[in-house]
């Protein structure tokens, strides 16, 4: 198993912060601890569960060469979930997601074709072929595909998984991978609706610090998976002292 971050890290990354009250959604009523000043404090004892079960499910995953697509394209997530997602060579997305990414694949893969076509092109000098405006306007295409597709270049199929930095902004990402049957993962802050992921996480999904230790746990599970890499578990103080202490 991949490391586990101890309740005291999982604290000092602020993952245990919700939203205000006004804000809860009531299906996570189950994964509140308490309020401080207004702010719901998340149950850090059912985030460490959560994560656990996640890590050994995309570990098992990883072993059979199954693909997780990472998606992340608020501004204090994409850099995280980008080099995460390299960091255990999977497929990410971090700008703009393409409607039809998983809904309508064959259109997305045909794009894909096209874009490595004309990279290979490029490196290969075979551009050289045609007059500088139109090798101008070719690198211009590549530049922008490259925006849209650079992340997802790698996909031959649907993702075995998705796993998504926060549903509520992602919400056709999500959309299409409810609709496609493709199983979501995702931290799901006081806000979210639990029952629309198949892998929730109770956790602060707006902190830096929050997206980045979780999504790093993700990685590192599939880093473990692929190389079969066991990691000792932590020692840990009972989560309940943890979790009183930081809604006091």
């Amino acid at each position: 198993m991949a490391h586990m971050p101890t309740l005291i890290e999982m604290l000092q990354a602020g993952v245990h912060f919700g939203h205000k009250t006004s804000k809860r959604y009531p299906k996570m009523e189950s994964n509140i601890f308490g309020v401080r000043n207004g702010i719901h404090i998340l149950d850090l004892e059912k985030t460490q569960k959560a994560l656990l079960e996640v890590a050994a499910h995309c570990q098992e995953l990883a072993k059979k060469n199954g693909v997780i697509l990472f998606v992340g394209t608020k501004s204090q997530a994409k850099e995280i979930v980008k080099t995460a997602a390299e960091r255990a060579g999977m497929p990410y997305v971090t700008t703009r997601w393409i409607g039809g990414t998983l809904t309508n694949f064959t259109v997305i893969s045909r794009m894909i074709k096209k874009f490595k076509k004309l990279k290979s092109e490029q490196a290969s000098g075979e551009l050289e072929k045609y007059t500088k405006k139109e090798q101008l306007e070719i690198t211009r295409e590549i530049e922008e595909m490259n925006e849209l597709l650079g992340g997802i270049e790698s996909l031959t199929k649907k993702p075995d998984a998705v796993y998504i930095v926060d549903i509520k902004k992602e919400r056709t990402a999500l959309r299409e991978a409810r609709k496609s049957r493709v199983p979501v993962i995702a931290p799901c802050d006081t806000n979210c609706n639990p029952e629309l992921v198949d892998h929730c996480i109770p956790a602060n999904d707006d902190a830096r610090k929050s997206i980045e230790l979780i999504t790093n746990v993700i990685a590192d599970a599939i880093i473990a998976g692929k190389g079969a890499i066991e990691v000792p578990p932590q020692p840990q103080i009972p989560a309940a002292t943890i979790t009183a202490a930081a809604a006091k």
